[in-house]
């Protein structure tokens, strides 16, 4: 591995790290700028915090976390470039503090993430997971397989940033009334959904969907006291974080009826990297919390991939090239 600590000049002054991979156009774009980067996806933390010092960029998605130390060790930097949304991997306030940019790309998944959203919806109400299994095994169910139309439910939106405006997008024409909670923001109603506040959620709901980030205020926000609040059964959709969702409440929830579905993109047992399991939960696999999700038709699971077109990937990375060069650093 090549030492770059010792050079100096434009080359050290405009280094940036790459630490995970990302599209291409990111970093053909800003070497085109001028920047100068470094291919650090193979490196360990340790490599890092070596190498970091002269570092005036670091892009990253989620292999490891930025944190005081990192910080502390980037004297020279000036941004972090997050490919994707959340930003939970970075001590965003200690970065913004010691004058560092704290970059993300919403805008570059968020139709990827409302299609997979409204993809999973319209699976889990239509059975089409059971149905096409059926059907590959020999089987031809029509009325076990009767589905449950959208139109004229209410789908309650928690969040209404990038991700939960995408996903309201795509339920036009669909004939239902969205409504949109979000604590953070004040006249957001906008021609897609009604803002709204969480009681008119809990009395009104068919249909929740989850578009936050994982901070204090959303881990295992839906529990079982969430959850016994709403006077329908509702079915719930997860393509924010796993962890803003207690798995063993949820699947208490479905036992009892208070949950009718759940479409589930992530699961509270993922790594930091989103690419595996987290090992320290490696016995949820054994737990029959996980048997009754891997078991149950009234469940749709995928691998943390909402958001992860091939169009989002290099759009995400237009969407970095272009706050990064907007920051005037070049």
């Amino acid at each position: 591995m090549p030492d770059y600590s010792e050079l100096g000049g434009k080359l050290s002054d405009m280094r940036v790290l790459f630490i995970d991979t990302v599209h291409p156009a990111l970093r053909q774009g800003l070497e085109r700028a001028g920047f100068v980067c470094v291919d650090a996806s193979g490196w360990s933390r340790e490599e890092l915090l070596r190498q970091c010092g002269d570092a005036v960029g670091m892009v990253i998605r989620s292999r490891i976390r930025i944190d005081r130390e990192f910080l502390d060790a980037a004297v020279a930097l000036k941004f972090i470039a997050r490919a994707g949304a959340g930003m939970e991997s970075i001590d965003v306030p200690y970065a913004e503090a010691k004058g560092v940019s704290c970059l993300n790309s919403p805008e570059g998944n968020r139709d990827a993430v409302g299609e997979h959203a409204l993809g999973m919806l319209l699976m889990l109400l239509n059975n089409l997971g059971r149905a096409d299994r059926q059907v590959r095994s020999g089987e031809w169910q029509r009325e076990a397989n009767r589905g449950t139309e959208l139109g004229g439910k209410t789908v309650g939106l928690i969040g209404y940033g990038n991700m939960g405006g995408a996903f309201a997008r795509k339920l036009v024409g669909f004939d239902c009334e969205v409504l949109a909670y979000d604590k953070y923001r004040k006249n957001y109603s906008d021609p897609y959904a009604k803002e709204s506040d969480l009681f008119e959620l809990y009395e009104s709901c068919d249909i929740v969907s989850l578009h936050v980030p994982l901070a204090p205020d959303t881990e295992y926000m839906v529990n079982a006291g969430f959850l016994d609040r709403f006077r329908k059964s509702i079915v719930l959709i997860n393509t924010a974080r796993g962890k803003c969702v207690r798995t063993d409440d949820l699947v208490a929830a479905m036992k009892a009826g208070k949950v009718t579905g759940a479409c589930l993109d992530v699961l509270e047992y993922e790594d930091l990297s989103f690419e595996k399991f987290d090992p320290r939960t490696a016995g949820f696999l054994d737990s029959d919390t996980w048997k009754y999700l891997a078991d149950s038709d009234r469940v749709v699971l995928s691998p943390h991939i909402a958001g992860w077109s091939f169009e989002s990937h290099e759009r995400i990375s237009r969407v970095l090239l272009e706050k990064v060069i907007s920051l005037g650093l070049i």
